[in-house]
């Protein structure tokens, strides 16, 4: 609900906001699309309340788009919601519009105005003052401590490839736990103008490195597990679900996933919502390129960790391949069910797992 004015028998007024790292440019309009005034506040705690308390000086606060509500504008979006302030989000203004209109501060933060007024913005802004943004801030880390954790292996299987031969023949051909251990126990010596003594050093150092990232992931891992556990008992039953996808699941929805009202809605975020694609006599569906990406990547991984171990997968992709069906439309279909099925998991209280939704 909009906040309520102190006084009100004021106008109704829309207010926009286009969001940087270190400043805000708001602006206020009529209900009737109206411009009325703009200015720019710093992106602090005190820039959002005078921010608030200037809009609210030209009436009652009908809605505020905020463009970048899960980056930039994270913390505004915060404050308005704990104002009792509606919050929409709004998409940047495309390309095309930008060429035919101009960019600007001001011109932003009009357009945000305008969209909330057109309906063109409806979409809630995902909720991030709860575990879900503690399960992102964390998975976050855990994501580049991978990253980190790969770089560190091939750079040491690279240091390897040109290291002294009998240093290269006594490692060569490990696999890649022996080889961490091998290298994290070599004593190389002082002098490392000597290029065996300083490959040796090289070594050790990214074995070290790998050991110390492998910890730390998995300590994330253990922190995460924990949280899921918490906020969604059920969702790590599910078959095919682990922490990973899990998490990314739970980021997607956000704190506040009842603004995800239907299956359809979520699937659609999701990147998982059929697209017709037909044409004449031809009736079909084509994959979806828009939503997650992430979301839509976690719902790939276990599709195909069902496509191998789940026999009712297995048996309805046989039976989808009997019919001509490709594989990647058979993939499609699969991620459709499993968003309906995760959808419930996400949103309800009580959650039954299971390994596979009825397929029509």
């Amino acid at each position: 609900m909009a906040r309520r004015s102190r006084r009100p028998d004021k106008r109704r007024v829309v207010g926009g906001v286009d969001t940087h790292h270190d400043t805000h440019h708001a602006a206020v309009e009529l209900m009737n699309g109206g411009r009325i005034a703009d200015a720019q506040f710093p992106a602090t705690v005190e820039g959002y309340a005078r921010l608030l308390a200037w809009m609210e000086g030209f009436g009652r606060i009908h809605a505020v788009g905020v463009e970048g509500t899960g980056s930039y504008g994270a913390g505004l979006t915060r404050y308005l919601r704990g104002q009792g302030v509606t919050v929409v989000e709004v998409n940047r203004p495309d390309r095309r519009q930008r060429r035919s209109v101009g960019k600007s501060d001001p011109l932003d933060a009009y357009a945000a105005a305008d969209a909330v007024l057109a309906g063109r913005a409806r979409a809630l802004p995902k909720g991030n003052d709860g575990i879900a943004e503690s399960i992102r801030v964390l998975h976050l880390t855990r994501t580049g401590a991978i990253k980190a954790r790969t770089a560190a292996i091939n750079e040491l299987r690279a240091v390897l490839v040109t290291a002294p031969a009998q240093l290269r023949e006594h490692l060569t051909g490990k696999p890649t736990p022996a080889l961490i251990s091998a290298c994290a126990r070599l004593r190389p010596g002082t002098d490392l103008t000597d290029p065996l003594h300083a490959t040796k050093h090289a070594l050790r150092a990214l074995a070290h490195r790998h050991q110390h990232l492998t910890t730390e992931i998995d300590g994330l891992n253990l922190h995460l597990k924990a949280l899921i556990t918490q906020t969604r008992p059920d969702l790590l039953a599910i078959y095919g679900v682990g922490v990973e996808t899990a998490a990314q699941l739970l980021i997607t929805c956000g704190d506040n996933p009842d603004r995800l009202t239907t299956p359809a809605a979520f699937a659609a975020l999701c990147g998982v919502a059929p697209i017709p694609a037909s044409s004449g006599k031809t009736t079909r569906h084509r994959l979806s390129r828009g939503g997650d990406r992430q979301a839509n990547r976690a719902l790939y991984l276990i599709t195909i960790t069902r496509m191998s171990h789940c026999a009712r997968t297995r048996t309805y992709v046989q039976r989808r391949t009997s019919q001509g069906k490709p594989k990647p439309e058979i993939i499609r279909c699969l991620k459709r069910y499993l968003a309906r099925e995760l959808f419930k998991a996400l949103t309800s209280t009580n959650t039954t797992p299971s390994d596979l939704p009825a397929a029509a």
